[in-house]
């Protein structure tokens, strides 16, 4: 199609007098739509849309430049508070699960390490566990199993709910180097070492195992055996007697002070290749061990 020649030269001539296209004279189209400005500092999405979730910060960040521990003053619950030994409770209704799931062995005394070994309860040294928490918050009405027990820390339902049936229980420390053999006999032996002696309580510890009431391990026996008739009375049920209890020498066995398992002392090396069990001979080792 044939251009009008005029039309042409009209708009070259118009084109002349204007000036040179650059970046300081474009201008945007008057009735183009606005867009919602993007990059780091426009717009209030950032380039994310209005649908886009809120970015939380991540869980335990502090704003600003003083920590929480310094911003508020130190409350009487907080002392101490990482300080402070743990023990990972085990209801009666467990325990008597695991007995007759045969986990557990009534024949035997029970201990710390038959209870860890017995692939339902768990404890973490790390987090500070002690030992073993017997609760009667389930299973008082249900168990009836006859036992020697021992756990670390028990209520006064769940004692009574063992001596009910014919059973000792026994509350013992243990102290940290202790654990990491009790809790996992097998790697302890294959390391070689001694088997340690057991340190007393702490301070804060002595009285609660020194107490017949908590059946501790370092409470005058007569005093325990009056607290075991008193508890009953207090219950109301009739305690059985263990002098004429056929499994009267199991209900018997206790550990020494020093002793953290059933028939090995302290600072013997049991060697699980060789199936053997090393005993020190120097005076000074024995001495050390028996003290």
């Amino acid at each position: 199609m044939a251009v009008n020649r005029n039309v042409v030269d009209r708009a070259l001539a118009v084109l002349r007098t204007l000036p040179r296209v650059s970046l300081y004279n474009l201008k945007d189209h008057e009735h183009r739509k606005k867009r919602s400005a993007r990059g780091q500092h426009g717009g209030g999405t950032h380039g994310h849309g209005k649908k886009f979730r809120q970015n939380y910060l991540p869980l335990g960040f502090e704003s600003g430049n003083t920590p929480f521990h310094l911003r508020f003053g130190m409350e009487k619950y907080y002392k101490r508070y990482r300080l402070e030994r743990e023990y990972p409770p085990v209801s009666l209704l467990m325990l008597q699960k695991m007995i007759d799931t045969n986990r557990l062995d009534t024949t035997q005394p029970i201990d710390l390490s038959s209870i860890c070994n017995s692939g339902v309860y768990s404890m973490n040294i790390n987090f500070n566990h002690h030992g073993v928490n017997l609760t009667d918050e389930e299973g008082f009405d249900q168990f009836c199993a006859k036992i020697n027990i021992e756990v670390q820390w028990a209520s006064e339902g769940a004692i009574a709910a063992i001596e009910r049936n014919g059973g000792v229980i026994t509350t013992s420390y243990y102290d940290p180097l202790c654990l990491h053999a009790v809790t996992d006999p097998a790697r302890f032996f294959l390391k070689g070492d001694p088997i340690p002696k057991r340190m007393i309580p702490p301070e804060d510890a002595i009285e609660y195992y020194s107490s017949a009431d908590n059946r501790g391990y370092l409470a005058d026996p007569e005093k325990v055996s009056l607290a075991r008739l008193a508890l009953a009375q207090k219950y109301g049920y009739e305690l059985p007697k263990i002098e004429d209890d056929p499994d009267y020498t199991m209900l018997t066995m206790r550990k020494d002070p020093r002793q953290i398992f059933y028939g090995l002392e302290p600072g013997w090396v049991v060697s699980l290749k060789d199936k053997a069990i090393l005993k020190p001979k120097d005076k000074e080792l024995l001495e050390y061990y028996r003290t």
